[in-house]
C-alpha cells in the first residue's frame, strides 16, 4: 500500500507541474499581449502648430496604414519565431484513465477467454526531435529576409505617405496663400472704393468708377470666400492622411524665404533604380523565390525525426488499487519518411517555382525602365515649372510697380478708374500665380528625390 500511496503522489506530482508551467506559460503571453496592445493603443499629443516636418511625422507615427503596416512586421516576427520553434524538441505528455465495462473476449482452443482488467490508465511522456525537415530550413533560412521584407514594406508606405502629405501640405499653403491675397486686395479696392466715393460726391467724377470699384469688391469676396470653404476640404484631406482627429484644428508654420532656398536641387543626378525602396523589396522577394525553389527540390529528399516515449501503465481490477503497481514501457526510434511516388506534384510545384523566379527578374527589370522614365517626367517637370516661377517672381515686381504708378495717376486725374481696376488685376493674379508656382516647384521637387530613392523615413 505504501508503494501505491508513493506512485499515486509521484503522479499528482507530474500532473500538478504541468498543469502550473500551462497556467505560466497563458499568463505570460496575455502580458505580452496586452502590453502590445498598450503599445498600440497609445495615442499621440495634437498638434497646436506645425511645419511640414512635424506634419509628416505625426502622420507617420498615427496613420492607420503605417500603425498596420507595423502590426505586419509583428505578426512576421512571431509566424517565423512559430515556424523555428518546429527545430527545438517537441515534448508532449499525454494520459488517459479507462474503465471496462466488458472485457474483451477471445476464442482460444474452442474455450472462451477474457482478456484485460476492468481498469487501465495510462501516462505518456514523448519525446520528438526534427533532424531534416524541408518546412523546417526554409524557416530558418529565410527568416531574416522575410523579416526583412516586412521592414521594407513598411519603409514604402512611410515614403508614399510622406510624399502625399507633402503634397497635401502645399496644396493647403497655396489655398491659404490665395486667402491672404484676396483679404489684401479687398482693403486695397476698400481704400479704392472709398476715394472714388469721395470723388463722385464732389463731382469730380461720374459714378462709373465707384460703381466699378464695388464690383471689383465683391468679385474679391466672394473669391476669398470660395477658398475658405476649399480650405476646409483640404484641410479635412491632410488631416486625413496624418490619422489627426477631424474635429480638432491646429495652425500650419511655413517660412516663405525658407522655402524658396530650398527649392533648388542638382538636375545632373542620374537616376539609379538600385536606391529605390521597391528594387530593395524585389530584390528581397527574389532571394525568398530562391529559397523557395530550393524548398522544391528538397521535396525529393527524406524527412527524418528522432523519437521517443516513457509510458506509464497502472492496470487492476480494483479502481482502489488502480495506481498500486506500474508496468511501464519505453521506447527511442529514428523515423525516416520519404514519398515515392506523388502523381508528378513535386516536379510541377518544382516549375511553378522557377517561373516564379524569371518573373521576378522581370519585373526588376520593368522596374528600371519605369524609373528612368518616372525621373525624366519629374525633372522635366520640375525644370518646367522651376522657369515657370521665376517668370511669376518677376511679373509680381512689375505688377506692383505698374500699380503703384497707376494709383497715383489716377489721383492725379491722369488715368481712369478702370486702369486701375486693371492693374489690381492684374498685381492679384501675379501674386496667386506666383504662390502657386513656388508650391509646385516644391512638390515636383519630391518627385524628383522619390524618383532618385533619396526620400527615407
Amino acid at each position: 500500500m505504501n508503494f501505491r500511496y508513493k506512485t499515486e503522489n509521484k503522479l499528482f506530482l507530474i500532473l500538478g507541474t504541468a498543469f502550473i508551467f500551462l497556467q505560466s506559460c497563458s499568463i505570460v503571453f496575455a502580458q505580452s499581449d496586452s502590453t502590445a496592445k498598450i503599445s498600440l493603443n497609445k495615442e499621440h499629443a495634437l498638434l497646436s502648430s506645425a511645419g511640414l516636418q512635424d506634419v509628416i511625422q505625426y502622420a507617420i507615427k498615427n496613420q492607420p496604414i503605417i500603425q498596420q503596416s507595423i502590426i505586419d512586421e509583428r505578426i512576421t516576427e512571431s509566424q517565423v519565431r512559430s515556424k523555428l520553434a518546429d527545430w527545438y524538441p517537441q515534448i508532449n505528455f499525454n494520459y488517459n484513465l479507462q474503465h471496462n465495462f466488458l472485457l474483451q473476449t477471445s476464442i482460444i482452443g474452442g474455450n472462451p477467454v477474457r482478456f484485460g482488467v476492468n481498469n487501465v490508465s495510462a501516462a505518456q511522456f514523448a519525446l520528438n526531435q526534427q533532424i531534416f525537415n524541408k518546412d523546417v530550413l526554409l524557416a530558418n533560412r529565410t527568416k531574416k529576409d522575410v523579416q526583412l521584407q516586412a521592414s521594407q514594406n513598411t519603409l514604402n508606405n512611410k515614403t508614399d505617405l510622406a510624399v502625399n502629405v507633402s503634397k497635401a501640405f502645399y496644396d493647403v499653403l497655396a489655398t491659404t496663400q490665395q486667402i491672404q491675397v484676396s483679404t489684401e486686395d479687398i482693403l486695397r479696392i476698400e481704400r479704392s472704393l472709398k476715394d472714388a466715393t469721395n470723388q463722385y460726391k464732389a463731382g469730380i467724377t461720374d459714378k462709373i468708377d465707384y460703381k466699378r470699384a464695388t464690383i471689383s469688391l465683391n468679385n474679391t469676396k466672394a473669391a476669398r470666400k470660395s477658398n475658405e470653404e476649399i480650405l476646409k476640404a483640404k484641410m479635412q484631406y491632410l488631416k486625413a492622411l496624418m490619422g489627426y482627429p477631424l474635429d480638432k484644428d491646429f495652425d500650419i508654420v511655413y517660412d516663405s524665404l525658407q522655402m524658396e532656398r530650398e527649392i533648388l536641387i542638382d538636375t545632373l543626378q542620374n537616376a539609379d533604380f538600385k536606391s529605390r525602396i521597391e528594387y530593395q523589396i524585389l530584390s528581397t522577394q527574389r532571394r525568398l523565390l530562391e529559397a523557395n525553389v530550393l524548398y522544391n527540390k528538397w521535396s525529393y529528399l527524406p524527412t527524418v525525426a528522432l523519437n521517443g516515449a516513457y509510458n506509464l501503465n497502472f492496470q487492476n481490477n480494483a479502481f482502489i488499487d488502480l495506481y498500486g503497481r506500474n508496468y511501464p514501457n519505453s521506447f527511442a526510434a529514428i523515423t525516416l519518411a520519404l514519398p515515392l511516388y506523388q502523381g508528378g506534384k513535386r516536379k510541377a510545384n518544382l516549375n511553378t517555382a522557377e517561373w516564379q523566379l524569371k518573373r521576378v527578374d522581370l519585373d526588376i527589370k520593368s522596374l528600371q525602365l519605369n524609373v528612368n522614365s518616372e525621373y525624366t517626367s519629374a525633372i522635366a517637370n520640375y525644370k518646367s515649372s522651376l522657369a515657370n516661377l521665376l517668370a511669376q517672381k518677376e511679373n509680381v515686381d512689375l505688377a506692383r510697380e505698374v500699380y503703384d504708378v497707376i494709383q497715383l495717376q489716377y489721383k492725379s486725374g491722369i488715368k481712369t478708374y478702370l486702369e486701375v481696376i486693371t492693374s489690381e488685376t492684374d498685381l492679384r493674379l501675379a501674386r496667386i500665380n506666383y504662390s502657386n508656382a513656388l508650391y509646385q516647384v516644391l512638390a515636383n521637387k519630391i518627385d524628383v528625390q522619390k524618383a532618385l530613392g533619396q526620400l527615407n523615413y
